[in-house]
């Protein structure tokens, strides 16, 4: 197997007693989707925030591409390759579709957003991101204010503003959350496309996306990671059954 695109070793966060998350290591290979799935309060969210390096860990490490970039801070680790969308959407939603593409090409360029307009300038700039949005099939909505935008839509937006930074890594925050059973359908599709981009590490409660998507999952309970494996693996597996999936797993 090749060596992993994302190596996460013996992660550990605390707040007062509570491990939020307890010795977790995972890793991602390119062309994989690695699947991270957990009840509500499993530490899900906080380990993401650790991976991306909005949150510092208590201990543990986190490699990208055979780079320890533990020690950097978020942006520097965007810059570097990691790219992450949300569970809430961080979108500029007065700027246009095209606009918010150029805020992600401009931090790849190392600037700082002052002004737009004078960004609209940067005819480089505008390519990249013109080539992110034609890559997610927005390039025809670039002139549409943001706020207009279906919530599919700003799910792929969201990506097209991660691509312009050209990550060797997707970190994906709930990309089906709020989304309808159409429109869920299409962003697994989309996703099962982008794999070949870069390889995604996925946050995910549609189980019918994950189970369709992944090629393994993790499944995170208390903090810890309790199985790895692929679907069939997990579905079958009688300790994740008890502690998350239920009935959903008798498919």
């Amino acid at each position: 197997m090749s060596d992993p695109m994302l190596d996460i070793r013996n992660l550990h966060k605390s707040f007062g007693a509570l491990k939020a998350t307890d010795n977790v290591s995972l890793d991602l290979h390119p062309g994989e989707i690695h699947a991270l799935i957990g009840p509500n309060g499993a530490g899900k969210s906080t380990l993401i925030q650790q991976i991306a390096g909005s949150l510092t860990s208590d201990s543990g490490s986190v490699h990208l591409s055979g780079r320890d970039i533990t020690g950097l801070s978020n942006v520097a680790r965007a810059r570097a390759g990691l790219g992450r969308t949300f569970q809430i959407s961080s979108l500029a939603m007065e700027y246009t579709v095209l606009q918010n593409a150029l805020l992600g090409a401009l931090g790849r360029d190392g600037g700082v957003m002052r002004f737009i307009k004078p960004v609209m300038g940067r005819g480089d700039l505008k390519d990249h991101a013109m080539q992110a949005l034609e890559q997610v099939g927005l390039a025809d909505l670039a002139a549409k204010r943001t706020a207009d935008l279906s919530h599919g839509q700003r799910r792929q937006l969201e990506v097209a503003v991660a691509l312009t930074l050209e990550p060797s890594v997707f970190l994906m925050d709930e990309p089906m959350a709020g989304l309808g059973a159409s429109g869920s359908k299409r962003m697994t599709g989309f996703l099962d496309g982008l794999r070949a981009k870069a390889p995604i590490l996925l946050v995910e409660h549609d189980m019918d996306a994950v189970f369709a998507l992944a090629d393994r999952i993790s499944v995170l309970v208390y903090g810890q990671i309790i199985a790895t494996g692929t679907a069939d693996e997990i579905k079958s597996d009688p300790i994740v059954r008890e502690a998350y999936l239920g009935e959903e797993a008798a498919v």
